[in-house]
């Protein structure tokens, strides 16, 4: 592991009544202590989740619109509200590494097309392949030095396969002792895998959980097993 702690800087804050400091798990963080190669934010869309992950970007000064420290091109909304008031502490300070964003992939793989280092990426442009396969492209090529690597809902383009798929390169990276992870996801395959921590931002304060302890988890597992009364209750019949 690299990265070993997050910290909120709240002598910097002058308010907690405006974003980002409202968020509710903003509102009492002081510090989240990472403790394996793999890490798992979960919550709702607006728990905080996506937001620390991009300060943590953004303090590696990886692209916030989505890449590493010498992807230079810009996306609307990109900029980290956050970064400038967490510190992070590592042993040892690593430079290497990526930040995911699957909402604004395109435009990184349309970047990559403009500077012509597709190579880089299993030699075909990650336009000329399907989301999936551009994905599971990027995991293979770019994620092959020690690192950091901070993914946002990589599960977006994934099918459950292709998420197996993921799963097998994330333990192959993590396994060598080189790479460490932090991934905010909905995914209960994602979640699953055996070796990871997860935190939920559900409440007021950030608490880890067990697998089993998730709402992906239980929520999944309920339908499947009550497909047809689940159905019945949403849809009304």
């Amino acid at each position: 592991m690299f990265l070993k702690r997050i910290e909120l800087q709240r002598e910097k804050i002058s308010s907690f009544q405006s974003y980002p400091f409202s968020i509710p798990v903003m509102k009492h963080f002081h510090r989240l202590d990472l403790k394996s190669h793999v890490t798992f934010f979960v919550g709702e869309n607006g728990s905080g989740k996506s937001t620390l992950l991009e300060a943590i970007a953004d303090k590696c000064d990886f692209n916030t619109a989505g890449g590493g420290r010498n992807n230079y091109y810009e996306v609307d909304a990109s900029e980290s509200a956050l970064g400038d008031y967490i510190r992070l502490s590592w042993l040892p300070k690593v430079s290497n590494g990526f930040f995911l964003r699957a909402e604004s992939f395109y435009q990184f793989a349309s970047h990559i097309d403009a500077i012509g280092t597709f190579d880089a990426y299993g030699g075909r442009s990650l336009h000329h392949q399907s989301h999936g396969e551009a994905f599971l492209s990027l995991f293979t090529n770019r994620f092959n030095k020690k690192g950091i690597y901070l993914l946002d809902e990589p599960e977006a383009a994934l099918s459950p396969q292709r998420q197996l798929s993921f799963l097998a390169i994330l333990h192959d990276l993590v396994s060598t002792g080189d790479s460490q992870f932090i991934i905010a996801t909905h995914s209960p395959i994602l979640l699953g895998y055996p070796h990871g921590t997860i935190f939920s931002f559900d409440q007021d304060v950030i608490k880890e959980i067990d697998y089993e302890q998730t709402e992906h988890y239980q929520l999944t597992r309920h339908f499947l097993e009550n497909r047809e009364l689940f159905l019945r209750e949403i849809l009304g019949e």
